[in-house]
């Protein structure tokens, strides 16, 4: 998979680092000069360009890309890297940094962008997934059908505990794709039995969340929530 990542900061580096770990073809876009630093990511291909010019954009073969991430520190680049990368070049699937959250509204399939990742929302999310049991919390949005990555974690009042995933009636437009049981990552299964304390990964419609999380809390069918 070829991948080009515009802003060689820190962020944009440590990505590509973990692209090139995976077996990636990573291309690296800045226009600083002294952020093209080659050798803190050797295995990359670096480009001294603005990835807010076309004529930038055709000398990278942005054409040629399966993902362009955004990840400068600037939203306004941000997104219209993600804007010319989907309109003028067709690019697949579009990941932009949000940097500022009062500007996360813009990030969507408007701009081009498929993936918005907000640091602040998402290191606040992973702090409320450390400490929150049988509440959603909301991990990553996903532009394209207003879905979101969601965790609950299953509280041992659940009543759920002890089912089979095959036995529950799951809301409509959503899908559980991984189960966290202490140190394991576990593929969903029919068969497999939903434990107190597991950590459910779904991707859901946005509308569907309160009908997920009441489903998986322990309030039982006709209490009062809340």
């Amino acid at each position: 998979m070829r991948v080009a990542i515009a802003g060689a900061g820190a962020v944009g580096r440590s990505i590509a680092g973990e692209l090139l770990e995976n077996g990636h073809e990573v291309l690296l876009v800045d226009k600083a000069p002294t952020a093209i630093s080659v050798e803190r990511v050797p295995m990359a291909e670096w480009l001294l360009a603005d990835a807010c010019e076309i004529t930038s954009l055709d000398e990278a073969a942005l054409q040629r890309c399966n993902v362009v991430i955004a990840a400068t520190g600037d939203d306004k680049v941000n997104l219209v890297v993600s804007l010319l990368a989907k309109t003028e070049y067709g690019v697949p699937r579009v990941v932009a940094r949000v940097n500022n959250p009062k500007n996360e509204w813009l990030f969507n399939e408007s701009w081009g962008v498929d993936v918005a990742v907000s640091t602040p929302r998402l290191m606040s999310a992973l702090v409320e997934e450390a400490v929150s049991v049988g509440d959603l919390v909301r991990l990553m949005r996903f532009s394209h059908g207003d879905a979101n990555l969601v965790e609950l974690t299953l509280p041992p009042e659940s009543a759920l505990a002890g089912t089979q995933i095959s036995e529950v009636e799951w809301p409509v437009d959503t899908s559980l794709v991984t189960i966290i049981r202490g140190t394991r990552v576990l593929t969903p299964t029919p068969e497999e039995t939903l434990e107190p304390g597991d950590e459910l990964l779904f991707v859901a419609a946005q509308a569907r969340e309160e009908q997920l999380e009441d489903l998986l809390s322990v309030r039982r069918e006709g209490a009062p929530k809340g």
